[in-house]
């Protein structure tokens, strides 16, 4: 029998972790990364995705802690709204914690917005798809990305860079829905 899905409430539990760990980190760093360019975050975010590919094809964590590729993706998705924060605002001076959490429920909820409107007309074609190839669209996002990025952000057809991002943060989302909600269902 198929299990039905309340998809809804599954983003909104993985969106509320991400954020829990983005508004804990800011109380650590402050907003330190509004220094950080956008290409910079790429990389950034390359590096997570290369991790959880790395994970995936060996299957060990030699970390000094063993955490597995959950932290990863939200990661991503942090470093993902990060990044279009940067696009919005330039790299600049350190805001308010309020203002900071105020722009990541913005471009979070801008991020899932698209994603409810995709995944209606793909009928939740994701909830077949591997967590690995999550992972592959993501690290094909960020080639995309990098791409644009070294054409100085000029497009002749394709979505900008901000439309990567969150198609990045969606396919981090869709990961970890499937990572914890199948532990548990």
């Amino acid at each position: 029998m198929d299990k039905k899905h309340d998809t809804a409430a599954e983003f909104d539990s993985v969106k509320g972790i991400c954020r829990n760990i983005f508004e804990k980190k800011l109380k650590d760093y402050g907003t330190s990364w509004r220094i950080m360019r956008p290409s910079s975050l790429t990389d950034q975010i390359y590096i997570k995705a290369r991790r959880i590919r790395s994970l995936e094809e060996m299957g060990s964590d030699k970390a000094a802690v063993d955490e597995g590729i959950e932290p990863e993706f939200i990661g991503i998705v942090n470093y993902c709204v990060i990044a279009l924060i940067q696009l919005e605002l330039g790299p600049g001076e350190a805001i308010s914690s309020e203002r900071a959490l105020d722009l990541y429920d913005s471009w979070l909820n801008k991020a899932t917005a698209l994603m409810n409107n995709k995944n209606h007309d793909y009928d939740e074609a994701w909830r077949l798809m591997r967590v690995s190839s999550f992972t592959d669209i993501i690290l094909q996002k960020l080639l995309r990305t990098k791409e644009i990025e070294d054409h100085g952000g000029k497009t002749l057809i394709s979505e900008g860079v901000d439309a990567n991002y969150m198609d990045m943060i969606n396919y981090a989302l869709f990961a970890l829905i499937k990572t914890s909600f199948n532990k548990i269902c």
